[in-house]
C-alpha cells in the first residue's frame, strides 16, 4: 500500500544538525534504508519538510519509516494512505455498493 508521508522536523533541530555538518547526511541514511519511490524537500509551515512516496507492503513497516525521523531531527510524521489511478478503478464496485446503500 503506498503512502504519502511527511517529516517535518523543528527549524531547532535542523540547525543544530546543519551546524554540526551532519544534517545531509543524516536525510541520506534514512532514504537509502526507506528507499521512497519519490522523495522532495520543501519547507512547509517554516519547518524543512520531507515528502515521500513509499509502497508497504504492511503496516507494521511504518515505524521503520516514521522512527529514524523522530529519532534523527524530533520530527512529527504524518502518512496518508494513497491511491494510484489502478487501485481507484478497483474501487469502482465499493465506491458504486456505498452509492446504492447510502448515497
Amino acid at each position: 500500500m503506498r503512502f504519502i508521508v511527511t517529516a517535518s522536523w523543528p527549524v531547532a533541530s535542523g540547525n543544530a544538525a546543519a551546524r554540526a555538518g551532519t544534517l545531509a547526511g543524516t536525510v541520506q541514511a534514512i532514504l537509502e534504508d526507506i528507499k521512497p519511490e519519490a522523495c522532495y524537500f520543501a519547507a512547509v509551515n517554516g519547518k524543512r519538510t520531507a515528502i515521500m512516496v513509499v509502497d508497504l507492503a504492511d503496516a507494521s513497516e511504518i515505524p521503520a519509516v516514521a522512527e529514524p525521523w523522530f529519532l534523527a531531527f524530533d520530527a512529527s510524521i504524518e502518512a496518508i494512505p494513497v491511491m494510484l489511478p489502478g487501485d481507484l478503478a478497483a474501487a469502482g464496485p465499493a465506491i458504486e455498493a456505498a452509492v446504492r446503500k447510502f448515497g
